[in-house]
């Protein structure tokens, strides 16, 4: 109930006064919203607040049910009342009053008399005559309302304050009056809300009791009309009382699901006048034959059941007959859903000899309005549990017509506005008139005469004319007949027609209902409903129904839509954080796969990376960040790059967990901060082509598998690393393995072999797939991919709750010929001698092209070597690979640093030349000392050179004397 007690009076006065005069609507602040809304329904109609007119009908049934039920309990509402000075009215469902009870009265009474006095028996309450009042509210809102003062809207009615509270059929739900106390509004008391409440309470068991006694009644009938004293009437009529008694021997041979299914089925028949004999199938090859007589009480007409139980070969299941047993009231009851049976016209030859039982009696019109009811609430049910399993926007809306169809309608459709189906927020403000719509599902009862056109994912326009667009344009739902076959196509200029489901209902007249799919105060696009003309047309509780049903839906699809757009965003983001391709290299040849996790798990960080290195060597790394969602795939990026700035430092795989360890740390430290990379694992892995050595080292990540030529497959046994972010508490530690050319090496995260990230049994499964497809000969690495996933992917694996990457890399090695060193004493001598031997090389190679410049860069290195690294030699590397690469090595850790030289200074220019004449250059460390390698690509024509730079010859001159 609306709470007006606390409401300020003189505010309601001066909205009220305002609103007549001027017709300016009151705020929210100042009048209940529902007041403001009769007020404004009852200036619309013209009532006037001075004159009041209330008409009277002279019509009443003085037999009227609701009335005989009602008169016990307002009796005993007056009574409690005591000398209150208050007026008590019942109103029936048109709030025409049929009866009066008033109070004693004194001086305020006899005011509140006399502004009640046209209300007599008969005289209607409608707002249309009384304005806004009580009695309306109640059956406008089906609920309880109170209105106070100058909440009334005429002026006359100002001084009461009304308590009402509607009346509910126990068996349809349906209104059927209202009980409403009047009194002067000084005297009114929240107290007295409680009373109208029992009132009601006590009216509505009577309706009850009056609907039992009449299946009573035709019960007794029936059984006196037989003279069957063996007859057992089974009936669970009242649902508070549970199942009655019944024969043992029956109750024996039908379970409790089966006795549901038959009360069901005898409802239907009851309700059903056409239907005389029904058989229903059983378990274990039992059948149950229904049959339905006519009965008649005094003013009372109905049917009952009967039931008998077979099996297929028309032996009786029950022939002893029971003892005499009381009569008991039947009745309709709430059921499951039967099972599918079959009507027949005549009962089987061998029926006669079976005994019947008499299972349920009623009235054919309480039974329709049961039976509907019971079908309403199964539907909503099924509707609970079927529609919203997945968080998939096509499927949820596919859901919602597998349920409508065809227990509600024939035909159902599902369409979204454009930008809600592709995962935006619904626009604000009013729906376009015709707006552009994408279907989502359409379900069809089969048999339809025609066929239904548009698929789901079509886009297309609304003709403004059509129910779907009215309904979305004016925010409303719509009951309205459409004409199907031979309606032709409505089209929009320059438009394809729009696909109009109508048509394939067939030729004639059918019934629509279209209802606005809301969900969170925005509108999202809408559903319709459409039944055969050969149907029964849909009605209001149809609509009521089929707006439950949009409503749920809505709910679902809008939680759909949204996971949708934040997964999107992170496979967006995280795939343009992964590798767009990988590079092609002369050490491995490699090829991968990612797939994010299943619907029901957002986005997780996982990724892989191929980086080139100095010296044709390459690093594979693979790894895992711990969560699942936009946070965990930006953790996944800010690790990838620092993996990045690691690889160019050339820094062995165990240094560079470690650093990855301290960024997590820092990046993790605050007392607020929830960094998803906490708990992240890797795996670091560097190849070298020259000596096929592979060096790796893990931080809580699974071991990379290895297959070789020969076939043997197996997982690297490399040192376990705790994961990282957890403060370096142990030093991490790196594994050499001399790899043969041709291997195979598989990288890959925990996703692809463990079941929603927890080891189970069906994980060594999934990592023998792994290994047995590694040990396969032939097939491209590429076809090795898609093997491995596809059959990770079939139904003897469930899809992955994780994401998993996958990186396989096949080895090679670069040829002998291809690779040249020497070791060179460590004096000055040795820098001509460097030039000479590099340019014999280079000649052999037929790179003579490359001589001029790649003797620059050769001298600039080994003259820093000779100068500053120590030891006794130095040792010169040339590889032909992709590009030429010159490699000095000495036994100094001294990290060589490029100097701006002045111009009166003769050194500190050498490294300025090679960062000028090589593609790219740098340092990495050793165990012995360092390297300093520089790369140059392979061409051929004019050696590089710069405009503003001096020729080579030149720049040879300068170091004569070395």
């Amino acid at each position: 109930m609306s709470d007006p007690w606390n409401g300020d009076a003189r505010i309601q006065v001066r909205a009220h006064d305002r609103f007549v005069r001027t017709g300016h609507e009151p705020t929210e602040a100042e009048v209940r919203s529902a007041i403001r809304a009769s007020w404004l329904r009852s200036a619309s109609l013209g009532v006037n607040q001075k004159r009041l007119v209330v008409p009277a009908s002279s019509d009443l049934d003085p037999g009227l049910r609701l009335l005989r039920a009602a008169g016990p309990a307002l009796e005993q509402l007056r009574h409690e009342l005591g000398d209150a000075p208050v007026t008590v009215l019942l109103t029936d469902a048109e709030a025409r009053i049929v009866d009066r009870r008033d109070g004693p009265c004194d001086s305020a009474g006899n005011l509140a008399a006399k502004e009640l006095e046209p209300l007599v028996v008969g005289a209607s309450c409608a707002e249309r005559h009384l304005g806004t009042n009580s009695i309306s509210m109640c059956l406008g809102t089906r609920a309880p309302f109170v209105v106070i003062g100058e909440e009334h809207f005429f002026h006359r009615l100002q001084v009461l304050a009304c308590i009402g509270a509607p009346v509910h059929d126990p068996v349809s739900g349906t209104v059927q009056g209202v009980v409403n106390l009047s009194m002067m509004r000084e005297a009114a008391h929240p107290r007295m809300a409680a009373l109208v409440y029992r009132a009601v309470r006590r009216i509505e068991d009577r309706l009850l009791e009056l609907t039992t006694s009449r299946e009573k009644a035709l019960a007794a009938a029936f059984l006196a009309s037989r003279d069957r004293a063996g007859s057992v009437l089974l009936h669970p009529t009242d649902a508070r009382a549970g199942p009655g008694r019944a024969a043992e021997a029956l109750l024996d041979e039908v379970s409790s699901e089966e006795q549901r299914m038959l009360l069901h089925e005898a409802s239907r028949m009851i309700a059903s006048e056409g239907t005389t004999w029904q058989e229903v199938p059983l378990s274990h090859g039992k059948s149950a034959l229904l049959h339905r007589r006519p009965v008649r009480d005094g003013e009372a007409d109905g049917a009952a059941v009967e039931v008998s139980l077979r099996t297929d070969g028309g032996s009786a299941l029950v022939t002893a007959r029971p003892p005499r047993h009381r009569e008991h009231a039947g009745g309709a009851v709430p059921a499951a859903r039967p099972a599918p049976s079959a009507s027949v016209d005549r009962p089987d030859e061998h029926a006669s000899s079976v005994d019947q039982w008499l299972l349920m009696v009623g009235e054919p019109g309480v039974g329709r309005l049961a039976v509907a009811a019971r079908e309403r609430l199964s539907l909503l049910n099924e509707a609970g549990a079927r529609i919203g399993t997945t968080l998939d926007v096509r499927r949820t809306a596919q859901e919602l017509t597998e349920v409508a169809v065809p227990r509600l309608a024939d035909l159902a459709v599902v369409e979204l506005l454009s930008e809600v189906a592709g995962g935006e927020e619904p626009r604000p403000g009013p729906v376009p008139a015709a707006p552009t719509l994408e279907r989502q599902a359409l379900t069809a009862r089969p048999g339809l005469p025609g066929q239904a056109t548009g698929e789901a994912g079509e886009v297309f326009r609304c003709p403004p004319e059509t129910a779907h667009a009215r309904a979305m344009h004016h925010d409303r739902s719509i009951r309205e007949p459409v004409v199907g076959a031979g309606a032709g196509a409505k089209l929009l200029p320059g438009e394809a027609p729009w696909p109009e489901p109508a048509p394939s209902l067939g030729e004639g007249e059918h019934s629509l209902m279209t209802v606005p799919l809301r969900s969170r105060g925005s509108l999202m696009g809408v559903v319709g409903f459409y039944r055969s003309g050969r149907a029964d047309p849909f009605e209001e509780d149809d609509l009521l129904l089929a707006e439950e049903l949009a409503v749920r839906t809505a709910t679902c699809l809008d939680n759909a839509r949204r996971y949708a757009r934040e997964r999107n965003a992170s496979l967006t983001l995280q795939h343009s954080l992964l590798p767009r391709e990988l590079p092609e290299l002369s050490a491995v040849e490699v090829a991968s796969r990612y797939f994010p996790a299943d619907e029901g798990t957002d986005v997780g960080g996982d990724w892989y990376d191929v980086i080139p290195l100095s010296g044709s060597r390459v690093a594979l790394v693979v790894g895992d960040v711990v969560g699942h969602g936009m946070h965990a795939a930006a953790a996944m990026g800010r690790l990838r790059t620092a993996v990045h700035t690691l690889a160019d430092l050339d820094l062995p795989p165990e240094e560079v967990l470690a650093h990855l360890d301290d960024l997590v740390n820092r990046s993790s430290s605050g007392d607020d901060c929830e960094d998803p990379a906490c708990g992240a694992t890797c795996l670091y892995a560097v190849y070298d082509p020259v000596s096929r050595i592979c060096t790796a080292a893990r931080a809580g990540h699974p071991p990379p598998a290895l297959a070789e030529p020969d076939g043997t497959v197996r997982l690297l046994d490399l040192p376990v690393g705790l994961p990282l972010g957890l403060g370096g508490l142990l030093p991490y530690a790196a594994a050499e393995f001399r790899i043969p050319e041709g291997s195979t090496l598989a990288l890959y995260s925990d996703g692809l072999t463990a079941h929603r990230g927890q080891a189970t049994p069906a994980d060594e499964d999934r990592l023998d797939v792994l290994l047995d497809h590694l040990g396969s000969t032939g097939p491209t690495l590429e076809h090795l991919c898609d093997k491995i996933t596809s059959t990770l992917f079939t139904e003897a694996f469930d899809r992955p709750h994780d994401d998993m990457a996958l990186l396989l890399a096949r080895t090679r090695a670069l040829p002998d010929d291809s690779i040249t060193e020497w070791y060179l004493p460590c004096r000055p001598e040795a820098v001509r001698q460097a030039r000479e031997l590099t340019g014999r090389q280079l000649h052999k190679w037929d790179l003579s092209e490359l001589a001029c410049g790649t003797e620059l860069l050769v001298s600039e290195l080994v003259t820093n070597a000779v100068r500053y690294g120590g030891g006794d030699r130095v040792h010169l590397r040339l590889i032909r690979d992709r590009s030429l690469i010159c490699e000095v090595s000495d036994h100094s850790n001294s990290s060589p640093r490029i100097r701006r030289a002045g111009t009166t200074e003769e050194g500190g220019r050498g490294l300025f030349l090679v960062a000028q004449y090589s593609r790219a250059w740098g340092t990495r460390y050793t165990e012995q000392g360092k390297t300093v390698w520089a790369e140059q690509p392979l061409r051929t024509g004019p050696a590089l050179s710069r405009p503003t730079d001096p020729d080579e010859e030149s720049l040879l001159a300068l170091y004569e004397d070395l």
